[in-house]
């Protein structure tokens, strides 16, 4: 078998490139729609799902999709703008305004495709009625930091917004609304991600079609199969969520377990997950939920000598750092400069991996369904 950072590298690749526009979307994109087409959409995947529309459908096309800032693809008829994420900003606003007036006066033989990603929630973002942006940023930015599930926070957003919880469908009767979903969400509700701008049971769209393109278990999967053709057997969980720290002290007690014979599977195997954890912040550090869990995993795994690690962000950011995630090895806790224990306690995870050289450096991967995680048992 290869050395163990090729390998979970090699699965963190797969992963990735099974949940890519380019792989998942011209399965599902049928014969151009007669009539006027209008692109809209939001999200870290938004651009680079307009480059494959592009790359599918004859002209005309036109439109506008919201990404975050590096998220960028090349359209030539789909126009990209960047906005701020996790916290919206102006650029968010004005953009999104811009798209409420693309599908205004809109005909019933029109057609509006919306392509939606994680990340959408921010970017897609126009306040409701008495509700002004600032009150908006500070009610994220406060459940942000408290570590509230993502279902949570998306709720206050669609509560404060005038275009999500299905209103920028209403917004496009009577015209005919395709959404095309690359989901972040656990159990992929279509009304969850970015909120569910195009999804209301209240709509007044003449029709409306719904499509989940990639999921988390698409990425997981991939990474399976690579995993076997490598002669590493998989355990896969599945999506999970709650506390960072948590769930690493769960993972490192499996794999030690499997690494001394009494788990449910025999070594060399890797365990696979995804979803979404939480962090709740109370230092001043830098980093996200993959590094916060990558390091509690290599204080509870305390240098096992047959057990390493990748945690990453699919989307190739994780938090607060410019990286996707971390490696965890078995000697992560005796090379570091740093205190595991005071970089923990201070949320610095990107520090502590960063003095290692294990950070996971991808740049914007245009795509999103949420977290990584692998566990190679020897």
């Amino acid at each position: 078998m290869t050395d163990a950072r090729t390998f979970l590298r090699i699965l963190f690749d797969a992963a990735v490139a099974a949940a890519s526009p380019a792989a998942c979307m011209p399965l599902w994109l049928e014969d151009r729609p007669t009539g006027n087409v209008i692109v809209v959409g939001a999200g870290k995947a938004a651009a680079s799902m307009a480059a494959i529309i592009e790359q599918q459908w004859a002209e005309p096309l036109h439109g506008l999709v919201i990404v975050p800032d590096g998220h960028t693809a090349e359209c030539d008829h789909i126009e990209v703008v960047e906005a701020s994420h996790p916290v919206p900003d102006e650029r968010g606003v004005t953009a999104t305004r811009r798209i409420l007036d693309l599908v205004s006066n809109l005909s019933g033989d029109d057609t509006v495709v919306c392509l939606l990603s994680g990340g959408g929630s921010a970017l897609l973002c126009s306040p409701a009625s008495g509700i002004t942006l600032d009150e908006k940023k500070a009610k994220t930015i406060e459940l942000l930091a408290s570590g509230a599930p993502i279902y949570e926070i998306n709720q206050a957003r669609r509560e404060m917004s005038a275009v999500k919880g299905g209103k920028l469908a209403e917004a496009c009767s009577p015209a005919h609304v395709t959404t095309l979903i690359i989901s972040d969400v656990p159990g992929n509700d279509p009304s969850v991600v970015a909120s569910g701008p195009t999804i209301t049971n209240a709509a007044a769209a003449r029709e409306s079609d719904v499509r989940i393109l990639a999921t988390s278990d698409d990425a997981i999967q991939a990474a399976a199969l690579r995993a076997l053709e490598l002669d590493v057997t998989p355990y896969m969980l599945g999506d999970l969520a709650g506390d960072a720290r948590e769930l690493a002290n769960e993972h490192a007690r499996l794999a030690i377990d499997i690494a001394a014979g009494n788990g449910p599977i025999e070594p060399p195997c890797v365990i696979l997950s995804g979803g979404e954890t939480t962090v709740p912040v109370t230092g001043s550090g830098r980093g996200g939920r993959n590094g916060e869990y990558a390091l509690a995993l290599a204080i509870a795994l305390d240098g096992h000598e047959r057990i390493s690690a990748i945690a990453c962000d699919t989307d190739g950011v994780d938090g607060a750092g410019d990286n996707a995630g971390c490696y965890v090895f078995p000697n992560s806790l005796k090379r570091a400069p740093l205190d595991a224990q005071d970089m923990q306690a201070n949320n610095d995870s990107y520090a502590f991996f960063d003095s290692l050289g294990d950070l996971v450096v991808t740049g914007p991967t245009r795509t999103n369904v949420n977290d990584f995680r692998a566990i190679l048992v020897r």
